[in-house]
């Protein structure tokens, strides 16, 4: 299959997959994570083929909504991608890809895997955990959790567990905390990290003015 109708299909089955995602982990989060890709790419001497099929694929079964199973979505991933013949290399470096490159994986010292096409998906895919979307993405699933939006009686946990961020029910505020506002040292590429700068310098404003309006100071 030629490269361009490979990833046409796969547009497809991941839109037909996440038709009723929640709203932070839909098929425009994937589409977002899937232009930046090809943004940092252009930067760097990555396969295209397989930064593109683990941006397209890296959320096809997250885990947090499918009761925690970190086994689902490399899996689905890898099913899909031998129906359509891709070759079995490129198979095995998306679905590690996919497997790695999740923030919750941070916590596990022991995790070894890592690729320049991993480092590439991987601060796509937290680029738009922050700034304006980032915020808008952390209250969506804090809505749709049923999360108290902050209680400065609950400060953020600062050295949680793997378990205990899977398993979080913080205020949503906490995951600023908790994991967003880490990111921008996190990024691997230049291109990432100048991006990740001034969307980390629009959280830090948001934060600002929301406790400014939480005391009714503004």
């Amino acid at each position: 299959m030629k490269t361009n109708d490979l990833i046409a299909s796969t547009i497809s089955f991941v839109k037909d997959k996440l038709s009723n995602a929640e709203g932070g982990h839909d098929w425009f989060h994937v589409e977002r994570v899937y232009k930046n890709v090809l943004l940092i790419a252009k930067n760097e001497p990555v396969d295209i083929t397989v930064v593109a099929l683990a941006a397209l694929l890296h959320d096809i079964a997250d885990s947090k909504f499918n009761n925690g199973d970190e086994t689902l979505g490399p899996r689905v991933a890898s099913e899909f991608l031998l129906k359509q013949n891709v070759d079995s290399e490129i198979i095995e470096h998306v679905t590690l890809i996919i497997e790695h490159m999740s923030f919750k994986n941070s916590f596990d010292l022991g995790t070894s895997f890592t690729s320049k096409e991993m480092e590439v998906v991987q601060d796509a895919d937290r680029l738009d955990a922050i700034g304006a979307i980032g915020i808008a993405r952390c209250f969506n699933y804090g809505g749709f959790k049923n999360r108290p939006l902050y209680n400065p009686e609950i400060p953020p946990n600062l050295k949680m567990s793997k378990s205990e961020y899977k398993n979080s029910e913080a205020p949503t505020i906490n995951h600023f905390y908790e994991k967003l506002l880490s990111l921008k040292d996190q990024m691997n590429t230049k291109t990432a990290k100048k991006i990740a700068l001034e969307r980390h310098r629009y959280m830090e404003g948001f934060l600002k003015q929301f406790y400014a309006e939480w005391e009714g100071n503004k």
